[in-house]
């Protein structure tokens, strides 16, 4: 029997609703695996996984979450955010790694490094235990998942296909890796039975891949509460043109130089008085060229992000090539910093040009939705309510985690034709 794509969370919560009138949903015993703690502030997919983990909990289910760790501050500040027993959340260092064993598992499984005996053996004891759901966030997670994937939602971020169609290997090294991660890739998406996608441009990435999975398309969510929206006296009074990211991920990168060498310049030719700011890790380096460009303050790896976000008049993001949701442009719609940026800066959002953010993909139509920006303050106000109460509307934690409860329950239906919880 062949699925088609579910393409809106709408659709998700409707179809849940219906498959589920004559049985209410009890609580679910959950268990999650993710890459990197669930804390507000971490990498970019850590503000959903604290989203999702502490919405989960707060409804009642019963979840044991897993997580791959690469920073050791994040685990101990995660530690204090969900206590035991209100939350089992179980943190593991990545493990070191040396030698053949390592070679040998990196050519056949890449990325599967980042988990460790330890976790894989805590988590094969309880599943054993019994258990509804195995949620599985982002791709590589699968590796640790495939003898369960009957009862496994794999949450896919991003697609390594898109995202380095263009990029040309200089190396050898590099075009075997390349090779590599995209046979991996396919390898994975192919053999998924569930998969939960963050926009309807990875659903389309994915279908010809796995033609029969379905896909439940639902965006990232983000905890608003977390983003104080920036009143009007807090503001510059400069005109400031920002942009945030890790400058080791080709769309921030490939939108900070797009920035710098095409689109500065010529909006300070049209206002003088403007100043551009880059934050982001390892950005000075990366953008060493430019860090004394005229009007231009790269700073990098910094401690917190906010008091920029509070500075920029207008946060200018084109990223040439990208695939997945932009969680600096869901930040700076919860803070109320008006945004201009590509059709790929929105992916997952149904930003509309003109009322959320500028949505344009050509080099003046960015100028000049910039330009008018920056010389309407009015015009900066509309943009940045109507973009905060579609984060709230779209990627609240109601909204999205709702979804996935919705989600929940079709694999549960396919597999038993009822929900059979696991044992208590």
């Amino acid at each position: 029997m062949g699925f088609a794509c579910v393409s809106s969370v709408s659709e998700i919560v409707n179809s849940k609703n219906e498959g589920s009138a004559n049985r209410p949903m009890n609580s679910l015993r959950i268990v999650i695996v993710m890459i990197e703690a669930p804390v507000p502030f971490g990498n970019a997919a850590a503000r959903w996984f604290y989203v999702l983990l502490k919405e989960l909990a707060a409804r009642g289910h019963r979840v044991t979450a897993f997580a791959a760790c690469s920073n050791h501050s994040e685990i101990e500040e995660a530690r204090p955010l969900f206590p035991s027993p209100e939350y089992d959340l179980r943190l593991y260092p990545f493990p070191k790694r040396g030698g053949l064993r390592a070679k040998i598992e990196t050519f056949w499984k890449p990325y599967s490094f980042m988990f460790g005996d330890d976790l894989k053996r805590d988590l094969r004891q309880t599943l054993a235990s019994g258990f509804d759901i195995l949620h599985l966030e982002q791709l590589w997670s699968a590796w640790i998942g495939l003898d369960h994937l009957e009862r496994a939602l794999v949450s896919v971020h991003y697609s390594n296909a898109i995202d380095q169609e263009f990029v040309k290997p200089r190396s050898l090294k590099q075009m075997l890796h390349r090779r590599l991660l995209f046979r991996a890739e396919r390898h994975l998406l192919g053999r998924l039975r569930f998969i939960r996608s963050c926009s309807s441009r990875l659903a389309a990435a994915i279908r010809p891949v796995n033609p029969t999975a379905p896909i439940f398309v639902i965006p990232f969510g983000l905890d608003s509460t977390q983003y104080p929206f920036v009143q009007n006296a807090q503001r510059s009074s400069t005109p400031i043109v920002g942009l945030t990211g890790s400058m080791g991920w080709y769309p921030s990168s490939s939108a900070a130089l797009r920035l710098l060498t095409r689109l500065w310049p010529r909006i300070r030719v049209q206002i003088p008085e403007a100043r551009l700011q880059i934050v982001g890790w390892n950005a000075r380096s990366v953008l060493r060229d430019h860090v004394n460009d005229p009007g231009v303050t790269i700073e990098e790896n910094v401690a917190d992000t906010r008091p920029y976000f509070e500075r920029m008049s207008v946060m200018l993001y084109a990223p040439s090539r990208g695939s997945g949701m932009k969680i600096k442009v869901q930040e700076a719609f919860a803070y109320g910093v008006p945004v201009v940026t590509t059709s790929e800066g929105v992916e997952g959002l149904s930003a509309v040009d003109g009322i959320h953010a500028g949505v344009v993909d050509d080099d003046d139509g960015l100028i000049e939705r910039t330009v008018r920006l920056l010389r309407d303050v009015e015009a900066q106000n509309r943009q940045r309510v109507a973009a905060r109460q579609l984060l709230e509307t779209e990627c609240g934690p109601k909204p999205t985690v709702d979804a996935i409860l919705a989600a929940y329950d079709v694999i549960l239906q396919q597999e038993t034709g009822s929900v059979a919880h696991a044992a208590d």
